[in-house]
């Protein structure tokens, strides 16, 4: 039987587009002071875990992110770009209501869990690549720690294959992952459970 391996998960700060309420997808944003706020408890909180490396998203704001726990830990930072949110192609930069006046038509799909933008991707292409980098990761760090410093998106699939739900389901049925926000799943065997967070790291604590 194999190791476990334990990936903490986190999204990332606020950026200057969740501020603003505007779908971000690929655009590449800054944290705000708040999200660099976020970073720093998040750095805080995990100093004393026994982390072994910490990955991240390639786009910035999970990049800062990353970066002030890792620098915490004296670790680096590894980026990788399958980790990156859901393309949400035309509607980037948009708010919900500017999408709701522009193409209510693609709204209309996005609530059913369909792809209600013009270009990028669908969340289930996403969760084709970020799926299969979790399990790349977990093979690289066998019975260790490690985190994923990501996106909502990217945090919801890979919640939805540890629960065995299509994406659509969970986002019915689950709020989106707040900004720096912890969960953790395991990997063993080539299967992915969700896991409980230790006391000391789960929210609120």
């Amino acid at each position: 039987m194999a190791p476990t391996t334990t990936i903490l998960l986190a999204r990332h700060g606020e950026s200057d587009w969740n501020g603003e309420r505007r779908w971000q997808g690929h655009a590449d944003r800054p944290l705000t002071a708040l999200g660099r706020t976020q970073a720093a408890a998040l750095a805080e909180r995990l100093a004393a875990t026994p982390v072994s490396a910490v990955y991240a998203s390639d786009l910035l704001r999970a990049r800062d992110t990353a970066r002030a726990v890792a620098d915490r830990l004296g670790l680096t930072v590894r980026t990788r770009r399958d980790l990156r949110e859901v393309d949400v192609g035309s509607w980037s930069g948009l708010t919900r209501e500017e999408v709701e006046a522009a193409s209510p038509e693609g709204v209309e799909r996005w609530l059913r869990g369909e792809k209600g933008w013009d270009g990028g991707e669908s969340y289930e292409k996403m969760a084709g690549r970020v799926v299969p980098a979790i399990f790349e990761i977990a093979a690289a760090h066998p019975g260790e720690t490690v985190l994923v410093v990501s996106h909502g998106g990217v945090v919801r699939a890979i919640h939805a294959h540890a629960l065995g739900v299509e994406f659509h389901a969970h986002r019915r049925s689950a709020p989106v992952e707040p900004n720096a926000r912890l969960s953790a799943v395991a990997v063993a065997d080539g299967v992915l459970g969700l896991l409980h967070l230790p006391e000391e790291l789960a929210p609120g604590s």
